[in-house]
């Protein structure tokens, strides 16, 4: 079941999304017609780990990390799917990577292994934007807009062995298959809710495959997940 968050004349409204309709409380909502998507949640938080797939590790010349390597995006830069990502005026080296994500669904905190399933709502696409050029994690990639995430939470996925696809401009530019992480989309989860009580709609990235690459102003960015779906979003000069 895919779940979405839509804007309608009537507010922000949540619902089972099914072949371009969103339904909640019994209303139907087509969207591009009467409704628009929105990110499919409001994170207190968004943990994105990094260093996570053994050819980035490679292509970037990181060492294997013992555990997790984690950074936290603020709620500011969540970017609804379909929106434009505006290109800071203060970067001249911006760059996409596409990740699966998992959205918790109730508090939590110090979760098993075996028992992350029952905390997860579903899974989406988080687009980690890095401004690389700038000092520093916190500096690079936690600012206003820097996490496209969407298009909506998919319930009825198995995270451990799917493919994904980035293409950048129509051009091919990330390919993998998430059986390539170092820690599990569960191990993640755990490791990390022993650090912080998790709220609901917070979001945990897994890193991205290789290939992480400059964007510019004009570009489209499509990042797909088998079984999830496809974020898009156009890249524009920033006013």
């Amino acid at each position: 079941m895919r779940l979405a968050r839509i804007r309608t004349d009537d507010g922000v409204v949540s619902g089972r999304y099914d072949d371009g309709v969103v339904t909640a409380d019994g209303e139907e909502y087509e969207v591009g017609v009467d409704a628009e998507l929105l990110a499919p949640c409001e994170p207190t938080a968004l943990y994105c780990v990094g260093r996570n797939y053994a050819a980035t590790v490679d292509q970037m010349d990181y060492d294997i990390p013992d555990q997790p390597d984690w950074f936290i995006k603020p709620p500011v830069s969540v970017l609804d799917p379909g929106a434009d990502i505006e290109y800071p005026d203060w970067t001249d080296e911006l760059t996409y990577a596409g990740e699966l994500a998992a959205v918790i669904d109730r508090e939590c905190s110090d979760v098993a292994e075996a028992d992350v399933s029952d905390v997860v709502r579903g899974y989406t696409i988080l687009n980690d934007l890095d401004a690389l050029d700038q000092p520093g994690r916190t500096a690079r990639k936690a600012f206003d807009g820097s996490g496209p995430l969407g298009p909506w939470i998919e319930t009825d996925v198995e995270p451990s062995n799917i493919d994904m696809t980035t293409h950048v401009g129509g051009e091919l530019r990330q390919e993998a298959n998430t059986e390539r992480m170092l820690f599990s989309p569960a191990e993640v989860v755990s490791f990390l809710s022993e650090r912080y009580t998790f709220q609901p709609g917070d979001v945990i990235s897994f890193g991205s495959p290789a290939n992480p690459g400059l964007v510019e102003p004009g570009d489209d960015v499509e990042i797909w997940y088998e079984g999830v779906g496809t974020l898009t979003n156009r890249v524009v000069d920033g006013e």
